[in-house]
């Protein structure tokens, strides 16, 4: 989460948000969101209601919730959706950042 926090000017430029799950309760969420001071959304998913809904896979042999990132545009539609295989397969901040690009540059070229 340090790469999103390193590049969160970098979304907002693009008119995205990042809001980053988690599976801690709600108060260990907060002490770390405070100890770390993301600029960005954090919600705790002690529960996986969440998790679930997007399909993030809990392997705990690989140290619990595997890595999952989704795009939403604002019609509510996934445009992107990367679930990792292990807790470092997490794509590169550039390559979503692409993604945005394109997906803001569609939007400006359709009629409104």
């Amino acid at each position: 989460m340090a790469q999103l926090r390193q590049d969160y000017d970098e979304f907002r430029q693009r008119e995205a948000e990042i809001i980053a799950v988690g599976p801690e309760s709600a108060e260990d969420f907060a002490r770390y969101w405070q100890q770390e001071g993301f600029p960005f959304v954090g919600i705790p998913d002690p529960e996986h209601d969440i998790a679930d809904l997007y399909g993030q896979e809990v392997k705990l042999l690989k140290l619990g919730r595997l890595p999952a990132l989704m795009v939403i545009d604002r019609d509510g539609q996934v445009r992107y959706s990367h679930h990792g295989n292990n807790m470092q397969d997490i794509p590169d901040d550039a390559v979503i950042l692409a993604l945005l690009d394109e997906l803001n540059a569609e939007s400006n070229d359709t009629p409104g």
